[in-house]
């Protein structure tokens, strides 16, 4: 049990038995981390005399509050109660929004401090969900988010489960381009109704009808369109990329992370090294719908990607693990259950990571592919309060991360 005393709004000691420190990969014992005004202010060892803590975790292995760049909080990729790939067309826009509330505040108290959500059906939730947890009128973590998909008519980033005789509203077809100057107007359309980036559906998907993973959907000309808008506007892109030529079309187009990554080739790791570009590979959650999916009836259509998808994956992750890519901890939050998101972590140990690796694709390196370096994933002075507590050693059995047994984020106790 974590104890508690009750702390002033401004200032919150944490008692830290072990400290993870991933920015210098070092483990501290017995510090103090004072944070104040919701920022950490020090960190230094623990004194007799100091006064008692805030936060008892002497018991604890501490960390900065993990992120996760791949999520779908604001209306899911697809709903885990449900097998029908319409059935975001069949909730209310207020149902939406107050379901990711739910996921929001799952996602949170999992020690998910800070998430980049990457893209919605129903265009613009997302920004919503993300401004009431800015404002205290939610719980949740950090939102970065992107507003909609880039995307052809038809493609990964819209749903595909009408007659072709049925249009699809129009808050679900707000990334829908067929050229290059759409693109362009997509992207700044986006940006100026408050996306923080761009997400590009490059090519097909595997939870999408009609779609092909390999296949490539956006073409160059449309992807470097919506990167040089996103760049002028002080911006950026990620692509949701499976296949190998998609994936290396959108590095060359400037995306910054390609999510997925699924048929990642040799030209594509170096091509990604070179330009140092982020994978953002999510290597869990293909067990998840191999074991859920075909439990609670997905389309078929569905496993077979997936089946298709899952292995080659995990050996493309270990080839650019060995070649010494940029690798972040991206998970597809949403199409798995919310709150499980640490899973992962044991999968990318097993395909190549140390641990400490895998902390860092978590914090410190998910933080540079966000543009938050020192500020989030980071124990620096200046950085937010960020904390999560785990019983055991993350560094020698990394799913003690999969128990979460406090967290902190600006100072605020969460749990």
């Amino acid at each position: 049990m974590l104890l508690c005393s009750a702390v002033s709004a401004e200032t919150v000691d944490v008692h830290a038995g072990r400290l993870i420190d991933p920015g210098s990969a070092k483990v501290l014992t017995d510090q103090r981390v004072r944070i104040v005004d919701g920022r950490i202010a020090t960190i230094a060892p623990w004194r007799t005399g100091d006064g008692p803590a805030a936060v008892d975790w002497t018991g604890f292995t501490v960390l900065p509050g993990l992120i996760d760049l791949h999520t779908h909080l604001a209306d899911g990729a697809i709903d885990i109660t449900e097998s029908d790939p319409a059935a975001p067309l069949k909730r209310s826009e207020a149902r939406t929004i107050l379901r990711g509330v739910v996921a929001a505040r799952l996602e949170l108290r999992s020690g998910f401090t800070t998430v980049r959500d990457v893209g919605v059906y129903r265009g613009l939730t997302d920004i919503a969900l993300r401004d009431s947890i800015n404002a205290g009128e939610v719980e949740g973590p950090r939102m970065w988010v992107a507003g909609g998909y880039i995307t052809t008519p038809g493609g990964g980033g819209e749903i595909d489960a009408l007659a072709p005789d049925i249009p699809l509203p129009e808050t679900f077809r707000i990334g829908e381009v067929h050229n290059a100057s759409e693109a362009r107007d997509r992207a700044r359309y986006l940006l100026d109704h408050g996306a923080d980036f761009i997400k590009l559906i490059a090519t097909g998907a595997v939870l999408a009808l009609g779609s092909e993973p390999g296949a490539l959907e956006l073409s160059p000309e449309e992807m470097q369109a919506a990167c040089d808008e996103a760049k002028l506007r002080g911006s950026y892109c990620i692509a949701h990329a499976h296949g190998a030529e998609g994936i290396k079309a959108a590095i060359r187009a400037g995306a910054r992370t390609i999510e997925h990554a699924s048929y990642l080739d040799a030209e594509g790791i170096a091509l990604a090294k070179a330009r140092g570009v982020w994978l953002d590979m999510d290597i869990y959650n293909g067990d998840w719908i191999n074991d859920v999916g075909v439990k609670q009836g997905w389309p078929a259509e569905y496993l077979r990607k997936n089946i298709e998808t899952t292995d080659v994956q995990r050996r493309g992750f270990a080839a650019a693990v060995k070649a010494g890519v940029k690798l972040t901890f991206g998970t597809d939050a949403g199409v798995y259950m919310y709150g499980l998101g640490a899973r992962q972590f044991a999968y990318m140990v097993r395909y190549g990571m140390t641990p400490m690796q895998a902390i860092q694709a978590a914090t410190s390196e998910a933080a540079r592919a966000l543009g938050k370096d020192g500020q989030v994933g980071s124990l620096a002075p200046g950085a937010y309060g960020d904390l999560v507590a785990v019983k055991g050693d993350p560094l020698t059995d990394i799913r003690v991360l999969e128990h979460v047994e406090g967290v902190i984020k600006g100072g605020q106790i969460v749990r």
